[in-house]
């Protein structure tokens, strides 16, 4: 008797699966997608090389959109390897996971293997025992629909990208790209930049009073009125464009506030109302896939792909359920889980009477995120280390929190008045923690202050009267999870594909991290200014929800795929005519020329081959380009900067001062990648030598002392006693350290490497050296053709990366196996960085 063969995308679920199945089962991993749209020429079939529509899109737009559909390079092995393992068996079960992509999946397997045996479809949202038996028992055949969905996205993706990438790439810069999804996502970021270049801020100033009560303890309270007149604050102003919104409020400056605060120090303090009132806040209903990338950004300092990476991992041991969901339903085995679960860990008066369900989501969601099985593992029994554990336990607090009580709060607001003024302290206490309880003690109180116990007519102690400066502070710039939070709430994308939009838009230069805010960059700013001017209803947001809302009926049956592709791109008013019109009539210098509001039309800042640089036309009308610094932000750059860089180049700088030693000039000049010191000119024979100024310094602190000091590194402390060999000292890109031969150490925080002795450097040698855990590069494959820069294989601790230059790539998950890494050309990679 044969065996069924069962397949599933990855090695790590076979592996899980594989534990609850009969013996008569056999767990094969098909590594992801098996058939996809071509990437490049070489991966067309040579019977459609000569076809327009193979090489633009590998989409017969003429004939019913018909795909193109090739097996990626390294496939073929799998699939053998699956036809394999299929001869002989009795009956083959289609694994894949419940989305529309697992269904896509399924599909496209069937298409290729083409099998004679019985077909099943088996379907499950975690990988437990139980839910693995109840899948044995309920096979089903593929979901068509499903799959038209997932189908007519993947090729309206690449109808809206190609295109529009290509138009970018003509118009601005080689190796940019445009998206469906991707640029109403960058947009939302450059508007918020657009914003933060015309708010206006403004300064006013405050009192607080340090005081204690008739017992002695201590609380704040802050000055809101003088003279029966309200005083400025930051509700007062538009958030916005930082104008005043109320102007009967008393705008207090330094010397006021100064003055004030002298003239109240002789008042008595006493207290003259107290309100207080209970707060009710109900928990947080369980995670879906937005919700918990969220959390996973904010609350463990991780990236989008980063949750959703260690969530895969996750599932795919048996420890969550499916983490692509849009769904809080949990299932009733899930509600008896939790709750016993919160009896046992935080007490049943914590317990709500009633189990506590959720609806809502999509059609193809199944139930929220949450810890597997029929009993929900504390954490500390999961057998879980570092962010795996961190992330599952958010999960599992937050399944039980939705069936706990809510947290019960009494707020105080009290009302102090000094001769003309009046203060106002506020506070909360927690009375009852309810749901906080399962986050710990530390949950369990509110950030706020606790206020003391206070009556009308309580005289307070002033020990001190502080005067407070404040600046209203522009939009602050999206975080990757307040950006998932709009795209959600805008009806953007799906959850699932929110990580991929943001790694796409880092990974092609159009943004950048600036501790947690996204930055966008001067190329990110002008592909938006492009496509909102020419191509507005495309990254118009209601436009791409209702795409999301069409795909949706599409999976329902409600709407044909192919009906909608036709009359969206081949329609009267279709993009394949926009796309042929605007290839025509957008004028290239102006598509490079980014327009920013608080800069005149006299300088002018373009975006070319070689990243941003500023045009400016001097006294003389002479023409001058100088490059402008990546790590300058669009609304941070001024105009005075810019002049600056632009006479810099047109005059050369003016040198800091000289070297004692070489009696050279030192220059401070700005490149590409920010500030670096330079020493001499520079000669066609030979490069001087430079130095970067340390990330963080601003130009304006670098003095001719430190820039000597830095042009003498690295600098040679002596000779080792024991092995003879030279002891150096340097910065690197990560801070100062020492060598002597193939050692190396950090230097302290309190460490100066300008002053740094041989004795000291000893001491600091002669410690233990730390265990690097950083990536490790496995091999170089190559260098990219047009600019000779090294494409090197890494092995990070999330996975394999290619690096080039210094940007990273993600490698597809079909790729991760030691086996086929071994297979990766210079061809390939260069076909994954370019998208």
């Amino acid at each position: 008797m044969g065996k069924k063969i069962v397949i599933v995308e990855s090695p790590t679920k076979a592996r899980t699966i594989g534990r609850f199945l009969p013996a008569d089962y056999e767990v094969v991993a098909c590594i992801g997608h098996v058939r996809d749209l071509p990437q490049s020429s070489s991966e067309i079939p040579r019977e459609y090389k000569e076809m327009p529509w193979a090489r633009a899109l590998g989409i017969d737009v003429e004939n019913d959109f018909k795909p193109l559909y090739v097996v990626p390079e390294g496939k073929q092995k799998i699939l053998r390897e699956i036809k394999k393992a299929l001869k002989g068996a009795e009956a083959l079960v289609l694994a894949t996971d419940e989305d529309r992509e697992g269904e896509s999946i399924s599909w496209h397997l069937l298409e290729l293997l083409k099998p004679t045996v019985p077909v099943y479809r088996m379907v499950f949202h975690e990988i437990t025992k139980e839910a693995i038996g109840r899948a044995l028992d309920s096979f089903r055949d593929i979901d068509s629909q499903l799959v038209e969905a997932q189908e007519t996205r993947r090729l309206l993706d690449r109808l809206v990208g190609y295109p529009l990438s290509d138009l970018v790439w003509k118009k601005i810069a080689y190796g940019l790209s445009a998206g469906r999804v991707q640029s109403p996502g960058l947009r939302m970021i450059a508007e918020r930049e657009r914003l933060r270049c015309t708010f206006m801020p403004t300064i006013y100033w405050d009192l607080l009073a340090d005081l204690k009560s008739q017992h002695n303890e201590p609380f704040q309270a802050r000055l809101v009125s003088y003279k029966n007149k309200q005083l400025t604050s930051s509700r007062d102003f538009d958030s916005s464009t930082g104008a005043q919104i109320h102007h009967n409020r008393q705008l207090l400056n330094e010397k006021e506030a100064t003055s004030l605060a002298q003239q109240l120090k002789q008042s008595p303090f006493q207290v003259a109302e107290i309100t207080e009132k209970e707060l009710s806040q109900n928990p947080p209903i369980p995670y879906i896939t937005s919700s918990l990338q969220q959390d996973g950004v904010n609350k463990l300092g991780i990236t989008s792909r980063e949750v959703m990476r260690i969530a895969q991992t996750l599932y795919q041991s048996g420890k969550i359920t499916y983490m692509r969901t849009d769904s809080p339903t949990l299932s009733q085995q899930a509600l008896q889980a939790a709750r016993n679960a919160v009896v046992t860990h935080c007490g049943k008066q914590f317990l709500t009477e009633k189990p506590r369900n959720f609806r809502g989501g999509k059609g193809e969601a199944h139930e929220a995120i949450r810890p597997s099985g029929e009993h929900c593992i504390p954490p500390e029994h999961s057998k879980l280390q570092g962010r795996e554990l961190a992330l599952y336990r958010l999960i599992w607090q937050r399944t039980l929190a939705s069936q706990m009580l809510p947290a019960r709060k009494k707020s105080m607001k009290v009302s102090i008045k000094a001769g003309e003024a009046r203060f106002e302290a506020t506070g909360t206490r927690v009375v009852f923690a309810g749901f906080l309880s399962v986050y710990g003690a530390a949950r369990a109180t509110d950030s706020e202050q606790v206020l003391p116990a206070l009556q009308e007519g309580d005289i307070c102690v002033l020990e001190q009267l502080h005067t407070q400066r404040h600046v209203t502070r522009p939009p602050a710039r999206y975080t990757e999870a307040s950006l998932i939070k709009e795209l959600e709430k805008r009806g953007i994308g799906r959850p699932s594909t929110y990580a991929t939009i943001i790694s796409r838009l880092y990974d092609k230069g159009y943004m950048r991290r600036e501790g947690a805010a996204l930055v966008p960059t001067f190329t990110g700013m002008i592909v938006v200014q492009l496509l909102e001017r020419h191509f507005s209803d495309l990254i118009d947001y209601t436009f791409t929800s209702e795409l999301e809302t069409h795909l949706d009926e599409i999976a329902l049956g409600k709407l044909n795929g192919t009906t909608y592709l036709r009359q969206f791109y081949l329609g009267k008013k279709g993009l394949k005519k926009q796309i042929e019109y605007k290839l025509e009539s957008i004028d290239p210098e102006e598509s490079r020329t980014l327009v920013l509001p608080q800069i005149e039309a006299q300088c002018q800042i373009r975006v070319g081959k070689y990243g941003p640089y500023v045009v400016w036309h001097d006294e003389e009308n002479q023409e001058i380009h100088a490059s402008i610094p990546e790590n300058i932000a669009p609304a941070d750059v001024e105009r005075e900067e810019l002049v600056a860089l632009a006479r810099s180049r047109r005059d050369g700088p003016e040198p800091l001062g000289k070297d004692p030693d070489t009696q050279q000039p030192i220059y401070l000049l700005t490149g590409r990648y920010g500030p670096y010191l330079q020493l001499g000119e520079a000669q066609d024979d030979e490069k001087p030598k430079r130095v970067a100024v340390p990330s963080g310094m601003k130009k304006e602190h670098v003095t001719l002392e430190f820039a000597q000091n830095m042009l003498s590194l690295p600098k040679e402390l002596g000779l080792h006693p024991d092995n003879q060999q030279s002891v150096t000292v340097n910065i690197g890109r990560y801070g100062a350290y020492l060598r002597c031969g193939n050692e190396t150490r950090t230097l302290k925080k309190d460490d100066d490497p300008f002053t740094l002795t041989l004795e000291r450097a000893l001491e600091i040698l002669a410690q233990p050296r730390a265990v690097r855990r950083g990536p490790q590069p496995l091999r170089e494959l190559g260098k990219e053709p047009r600019k000779g820069t090294k494409i090197v294989l890494y092995a990070g601790k999330y996975g394999p990366y290619l690096k080039m230059g210094s940007k990273n790539y993600r490698i597809p998950e079909e790729w991760h196996s030691d086996e086929r890494l071994k297979e990766l050309s210079l061809e390939k990679a260069l076909e994954i960085i370019a998208g």
